[in-house]
């Protein structure tokens, strides 16, 4: 298996070295690992957190690449965060470096930042929910240069709610115009078991969406640990696996040169 989405020191919110957590893929055993570092420009109260040198990131990928050629494989990758106003300067990024793999995700919505729970002050849980969903589909509508949709429902680790889960019944049409345009645009969604570290007793998205997902035709799915520390890496992977297979997928992707490499479930 692979592991699609991991965060090395480069990433202001992580000081795992490239080196070590290559080795720790290799132990469990693992094919591939890409690493995605932070790219979220306009990042409230945080100007320069998850920005990156990516001459040096680059060229430094390049070289581990080499180094770990014959152990495992090594993938060139970025996590862009969107938001309406930077995707200019995202695509500016993107375009100007080799990458492997390009993963979108949201983070921050009508510029308020999920994480330290501002985005959720004064609204319901139906209300955040909702607009984090439609805000999530603006960024499909409006953007289209990645590769995997990340953490498609991310809002329920950060929601601060008692209950957490984010079922697909329960916001059933907007998860199917987000889910139709993943699939009418041919990108990916990952499964990112970080859930699991979080108390969402599930990965991000949960069984009911990736089911769904299935059934409109959808046919990418990467695994992902959204590892910042070395023991996450390929975190509950075998669940992962049961999990796309019992949704109904003969196969997980992976993302080599920005093109999809599907490899068959054992």
């Amino acid at each position: 298996m692979f592991d699609c989405h991991v965060h090395s020191s480069f990433s202001g919110d992580s000081d795992m070295n490239c080196e070590s957590a290559i080795s720790a893929a290799i132990s469990r055993g693992l094919q591939g690992i890409s690493f995605t570092d932070h790219l979220d420009f306009d990042y409230p109260n945080y100007d320069d957190l998850f920005l990156i040198d990516f001459d040096k990131y680059s060229d430094y990928m390049d070289s581990i690449k080499k180094q770990f050629s014959n152990d495992i494989r090594v993938f060139k990758g970025i996590e862009v965060g969107i938001q309406p106003h930077v995707i200019d300067s995202t695509i500016e990024v993107i375009n100007s470096y080799d990458f492997d793999i390009v993963i979108a995700s949201v983070h921050v919505v009508d510029k308020l930042d999920l994480h330290n729970g501002d985005f959720c002050k004064s609204k319901s849980q139906k209300e955040a929910y909702t607009r984090y969903l439609e805000n999530v589909l603006h960024t499909l509508e409006t953007f289209d240069n990645f590769d995997v949709m990340g953490h498609l429902d991310l809002i329920r680790r950060y929601g601060c709610y008692d209950n957490k889960s984010l079922e697909y019944s329960d916001y059933s049409d907007l998860l199917d115009s987000i889910l139709n345009q993943i699939i009418k645009m041919d990108k990916a969604i990952e499964i990112n078991s970080s859930g699991f570290r979080y108390d969402l007793a599930s990965p991000m998205p949960n069984f009911s969406i990736l089911k769904r997902y299935r059934e409109l035709g959808g046919e990418m799915v990467c695994t992902s640990s959204d590892a910042h520390r070395l023991e996450h890496i390929g975190y509950k992977f075998d669940y992962l696996k049961e999990m796309i297979s019992s949704a109904g997928f003969d196969y997980t992707t992976h993302f080599e040169q920005r093109k999809p490499i599907l490899s068959k479930l054992d």
